[in-house]
């Protein structure tokens, strides 16, 4: 008799989760809007990230392709063009005036510029980008080491989680995107802040002039058009809570692939 792997056992526990989320849901529209039933599923997602974190090792590395395999043809995902003036603005200028803010729960927040960014430990990766929706791409990026960044500026003692806030807007509220990780994701060697793509720099379908890159979670976790980052001890005063425009919208915030 074969043994169940450790990816199938990891897909088991998905499944199971996410089914039971779906029965809780199904049968009636109005559990959704029940206190107790959003703190289960609320405890069910904290349950399915601490599992991901035991099964697969904090330092598990994405798979990564040769050359001869890159996508022809990479999708943009979310917005492929800002319509905020401030980014059509910086976009005109090609981006020289551009400038990340660092700052929140460090010891010495930055203001950095792509020449800065730049000048940061990179790294060159070719991964595969699975998006929710069901589609896949291969892509070449380069870009800053998140973790060498966060060395820069010195995360406090009580910083937990990294935010992410972008420039563009996915609905007519105009709410700007805003994405989350948490140190396990950020320290990764495969997270990285890429202005390259397929060895030019980064298209503005894709992001420009800066993205995040977690190669280990869902495309929506990928901040695009970045304009500032902020560390943090917790989601309860940003957006709805939940760390991030689609979580607060009700997907999973630990997007493990």
């Amino acid at each position: 008799m074969s043994h169940p792997t450790r990816t199938d056992r990891r897909h088991f526990l998905q499944q199971s989760l996410a089914t039971g989320a779906a029965a809780l849901l199904g049968g009636c529209d109005r559990l959704s809007e029940n206190a107790t039933v959003r703190q289960l599923l609320g405890s069910a997602e904290h349950l399915n990230r601490r599992l991901q974190r035991t099964i697969t090792p904090t330092n598990a590395m994405a798979r990564e392709y040769p050359e001869s395999e890159l996508s022809p043809i990479f999708k943009s995902n979310g917005t492929y063009q800002p319509a905020d003036p401030e980014y059509l603005a910086l976009a005109s200028a090609n981006f020289t005036d551009w400038r990340l803010s660092v700052g929140g729960l460090v010891e010495r927040p930055a203001q950095l510029s792509l020449e800065g960014l730049r000048a940061l430990p990179s790294r060159t990766q070719i991964t595969r980008h699975d998006c929710v929706e069901g589609w896949s791409c291969i892509g070449k990026w380069k870009g800053a080491r998140l973790a060498a960044l966060l060395e820069q500026v010195g995360p406090l003692p009580a910083a937990r989680y990294v935010m992410f806030y972008c420039f563009d807007a996915l609905d007519e509220s105009g709410d700007r995107y805003y994405e989350s990780i948490d140190f396990a994701d950020a320290f990764h060697p495969q997270t990285i802040l890429a202005y390259e793509m397929n060895d030019r720099p980064l298209p503005i379908a894709h992001g420009a002039p800066l993205r995040l890159r977690v190669e280990r979670q869902l495309g929506y976790k990928m901040a695009k058009y970045l304009r500032a980052i902020e560390l943090v001890d917790s989601f309860e005063r940003i957006g709805g809570g939940s760390g991030g425009y689609w979580e607060d919208r009700g997907y999973e915030w630990y997007a493990r692939i």
